[in-house]
């Protein structure tokens, strides 16, 4: 079962859809909101989970303080349980301070090649067999959407190639948890 760890919806049961993601483990999630909350890089952000699948990364950043989250989920059935958890969400937040969520309906791609947004936090939780191609071309898109102080937080498998970044992209660092490797990335 996949549950929010933290915040105002701490313990909260998601739905995960029936086929067709890959859910980050409650080890991983850990793992990332902790090195977000020891850098302070949640409170008052603009998030973008992109390869929602049930919603979960961007879901608990919004429950840690995160004004703003859009969700970009190509699969319809998946995109119908993040609005399912969205409302749940929403249901728990403080009347005063309940962030702004949405979730697109939408190919990865086609969102950045029409989005104006900026962000300063971005999770990238593609499905393992993804081409690197299709990576590096959302990255290079990715790219002028950053805030300059953004962080992205790819996950990909640890037998996936190191992925390759735009000019103006670094990678701060990579960590690995069994067979999941987080690449920490932020502007150059």
């Amino acid at each position: 079962m996949t549950r929010i760890v933290s915040g105002f919806a701490g313990s909260l049961a998601l739905q995960v859809p029936k086929s067709g993601t890959r859910p980050t483990s409650d080890r991983v999630r850990e793992a990332i909101f902790s090195a977000l909350d020891a850098r302070d890089e949640l409170r008052g952000a603009r998030v973008l989970d992109l390869y929602a699948g049930s919603g979960a990364l961007g879901l608990e950043a919004a429950s840690r303080g995160a004004a703003t989250v859009m969700l970009v989920e190509r699969n319809a059935e998946a995109a119908a349980v993040v609005r399912k958890n969205i409302s749940a969400l929403l249901k728990a937040a403080p009347k005063d301070a309940k962030p702004k969520i949405e979730v697109r309906s939408t190919a990865v791609q086609t969102f950045l090649t029409g989005s104006g947004s900026t962000y300063d936090l971005v999770f990238i939780d593609p499905p393992y067999d993804l081409e690197e191609d299709d990576i590096r071309d959302a990255l290079l898109k990715l790219e002028h959407r950053l805030a300059p102080h953004a962080t992205v937080c790819l996950e990909r498998s640890t037998r996936s190639p190191e992925p390759v970044l735009p000019p103006g992209l670094a990678l701060d660092r990579r960590k690995d948890y069994g067979d999941t490797a987080l690449y920490w990335i932020t502007p150059a």
